[in-house]
């Protein structure tokens, strides 16, 4: 028997460029191959994240194939590779092409590099230099076009465009959104929105970097300062739990722009608009620029030293059990750990960093994702549940978007009808009280698959579910191989969390799933990994405040707006005798409880280590300067801790207080909450975009933008009608008069306030159940 014949067919090929040889996937384009082998071919058009559209023509290039010259220069950014092909770059016919182009390019384009915030970084300036003309043959009038209002975050300068057509494929293939276009043809195409609205993608500044030109610039930094004057510093992205990797502009210690840094398994060479433009709130005017100490109920400037002699002898006047430590989830692992080495040397067990939580049940606390954020583009379905993921972690959804272009199918068990940027094969949307139920159908869907019943669900609580072809399409697209089910914000803080929690990892495990829960918090999985967490006998955040202490040491935390329950939290902190708060900004609430002010810097401006949502954990180095007498929070923690002569603070640097930093490991139940009917109307919290912390609540172009949506009671047109209320009425509930707004996306009986604001941060928590009346 003769052997057959294998299929050799080589899934590379090999080229020469320039004379230099090298092997290339099939498929690839020229320019592709330059770039891996550092052959630099001019583009404006081509960027290796978008689709080819070939149109500037500035990468022409002489291609021969078997022997034989192609006529006319060939388009790198879209001639595919093929073997024994030679491609020369800087040949006479290929450089007079590309000098023609140059040429071309610069008839209509505006001479005032002078005044162009892109001046000093700008690639039609970089290509000009090598292939442009000294003095220019064309001596008519240049055409201007009409500038657009794109919102608050980008400028635009549209007279500079040169009509690549990268933010029109940016907007349509990464961000999923459709805003930008191109309008009229030839000399008179014109990139804008065609209706004059402002961009509304969460990743709108990504359309600044990709723009070759001065076209499209970052509003807020616009005039502030030129390229050459700014230093880069690597830093991490702290208002998610992705880590985003990017670079601060700075300029004096002052952070005057921030821009991606590339890291392909976290997030590719994108950023989204709330990491890009917070930095406008590290400079609020309500920043704390020195130690403050209240004497007579009168804040009083002071020195480091008597403010932390004050702290000392107020942490020394109550017992350790009487001692509550509330951190929040953004801190790093070397503050955290010295909090937890605070806390034990003072006594208590009572710290905890999960404030918008209102579920302890099960005792879980933030893990790192089953599936891997690099991976989640390559899914082939996803089960969302709770989660406005969009929203939550833009450059995760991203990633999502993209798995959806390859075929993947998305599900969705939501508390509203999200608005999502890519189609969603089956979503349940019910209101709050509701959401476990609905989850509770696709575990049965899973359970008549052949999944074995788990203990915590009763058959009776199956009983009256209906199963549906949508749950069984659900699940067995899940079946499928690489899938993912995502646990989102809107679960985690739901006030049955525990119930979502374990039906969602049941669902995961019937269908071989990966199961990725959101950690609430830049920090969160990192805070759990050195133990900020309640001790044996300690309380949990929401116990500290229903159960309250008599001195409490707040970390990093804004009141009410960054709890779960702000009428509880204002409360119990109201009635302590001690409040030391190491704080970066203080807002009049905080002024009202506090007794010691601390200054602490910001991430940008303090060393330290965040793990993001991977488990991966990423160091950064301080890249801007603190105000005045703000310090590094792990600095001020040590000199406290060292004048109180705690054990575990003798060290004398990072290097040392890195050294001590042990991993502390959190005991978790099998327990759930209690499941208690809620009647009527339950309220649905989440926490807007550009308000989930307090320096992007500080950040004044995001305030502006209108995915910062001001405080309104949203319901639906049925459920106003219930309600006895219209369009244009003010409504009241507890002691707050909101707008109402009539949202299709709410169900009944949900109504829809979303947390954070000055206005809703008091209101009863996500889950309670609402009263509504006419104002």
């Amino acid at each position: 028997m003769s052997a057959q014949p294998a299929n050799t067919a080589p899934d590379v090929v090999n080229i020469e460029i320039d004379g230099k040889p090298t092997q290339i996937r099939k498929g690839a384009m020229i320019i592709e191959a330059a770039d891996n082998i550092g052959i630099a071919i001019p583009r404006f058009c081509y960027h290796r994240k978008l689709p080819i559209a070939a149109n500037c023509r500035m990468c022409l290039v002489d291609v021969e194939m078997g022997g034989r010259p192609m006529p006319k220069p060939q388009p790198a950014c879209a001639t595919p590779v093929a073997d024994g092909m030679k491609v020369t770059t800087r040949s006479e016919k290929a450089l007079k092409f590309q000098r023609d182009v140059m040429e071309f390019l610069l008839i209509n384009h505006p001479l005032d590099c002078p005044i162009c915030d892109q001046g000093g970084e700008c690639e039609l300036q970089d290509v000009a230099l090598g292939y442009g003309r000294s003095v220019s043959r064309y001596v008519e009038r240049k055409r201007t076009i009409a500038d657009e209002n794109l919102g608050s975050l980008v400028a635009t300068e549209m007279t500079r465009c040169i009509q690549c057509t990268r933010c029109v494929r940016f907007t349509s293939e990464i961000a999923g959104t459709y805003e930008l276009g191109g309008m009229s043809r030839g000399e008179n195409l014109q990139i804008g929105t065609y209706i004059g609205k402002t961009l509304e993608t969460e990743l709108s500044g990504n359309i600044i970097d990709v723009c070759p030109v001065g076209a499209l610039t970052n509003k807020p930094f616009q005039f502030k300062a030129r390229a050459w004057e700014l230093i880069a510093k690597p830093s991490v992205a702290y208002h998610d739990a992705l880590g985003s990797n990017l670079w601060l502009h700075t300029r004096r210690g002052e952070v005057l722009r921030t821009v991606p840094r590339d890291n392909e398994a976290i997030n590719e060479c994108w950023l989204s608009d709330r990491d890009r433009y917070s930095h406008e709130g590290l400079y609020a005017a309500d920043r704390v620029h020195a130690p403050e100490v209240k004497r007579n109920g009168q804040w009083q400037k002071t020195t480091w030293d008597d403010a932390l002699a004050v702290a000392a002898e107020a942490l020394k006047s109550v017992p350790g059990d009487a001692l509550g430590v509330l951190v929040h989830p953004a801190t790093t692992n070397e503050e955290g750990d010295l909090l937890m080495r605070l806390a034990q040397g003072l006594g208590s067990a009572h710290v905890d960093h999960r404030l918008r939580q209102l579920d302890f049940a099960d005792g879980v606390v933030a893990q790192a994702f089953g599936m891997p954020v690099s991976e989640v583009d390559k899914a082939k379905a996803v089960l969302l549940v709770g989660s406005d993921l969009r929203y939550e972690m833009p450059l995760l959804n991203h990633r999502v978007h993209q798995a959806v272009k390859k075929g993947a199918k998305v599900y969705a068990v939501n508390p509203a009808e999200f608005h999502f940027n890519y189609k969603i094969e089956g979503e349940a949307v019910v209101p709050p009280h509701y959401l476990v139920d609905s989850l509770l159908v696709l575990a049965k869907t899973a359970i008549e698959a052949g999944a074995t019943r788990p203990e915590f669900i009763r058959e009776e609580a199956l009983a009256n579910l209906q199963v549906t072809d949508k749950s069984r399409e659900a699940v067995d697209a899940l079946k499928s191989g690489q899938s993912v089910v995502i646990l989102g914000e809107a679960a985690v803080t739901h006030p049955q969390a525990s119930w979502l929690r374990a039906i969602a990892r049941f669902i995961a495990q019937a269908a071989g799933a990966a199961y990725n829960e959101l950690p609430t918090g830049a920090n969160a999985v990192g805070l759990a990994k050195v133990g900020v967490l309640p001790g044996q006998s300690g309380l949990n955040a929401q116990a500290m405040l229903t159960q309250p202490r008599k001195a409490y040491v707040l970390y990093g935390l804004e009141l009410p707006h960054d709890f779960a329950d702000g009428t509880v939290v204002t409360q119990a902190l109201n009635g302590a005798q001690q409040v030391i708060a190491f704080s970066a900004f203080a807002g009049p609430a905080l002024r009202e409880v506090a007794h010691v002010l601390l200054p602490i810097g910001l991430l940008p401006e303090i060393e330290g280590t965040l793990v993001n949502a991977d488990g991966h954990a990423q160091r950064v180095e301080a890249g801007a300067k603190a105000p005045a007498e703000a310090r590094a929070g792990w600095r001020v923690l040590r000199a406290l801790g060292g004048l109180m002569k705690v054990p575990g603070f003798e060290f004398d640097d990072m290097a040392g207080l890195r050294d001590g930093i042990v991993e502390r490991t959190s005991a978790t139940s099998q327990q759930l909450i209690e499941r208690k009917p809620t009647q009527g109307l339950s309220r649905l919290a989440t926490w807007p975009i550009y308000r989930s912390d307090a320096v992007l609540r500080r950040a004044g172009a995001l305030q502006a933008h209108p995915l910062n949506r001001a405080p309104a009671v949203r319901v639906n047109a049925a459920e106003a009608q219930r309600q006895g209320l219209a369009i244009g009425d003010q409504v009241r509930l507890a002691n707050v008069v909101l707008p109402l707004a009539i949202d299709a996306t709410v169900p009944d009986g949900a109504v829809w306030i979303e947390a954070a604001h000055d206005q809703t941060a008091m209101l009863p928590p996500y889950g309670a159940a609402i009263t509504l009346s006419k104002a």
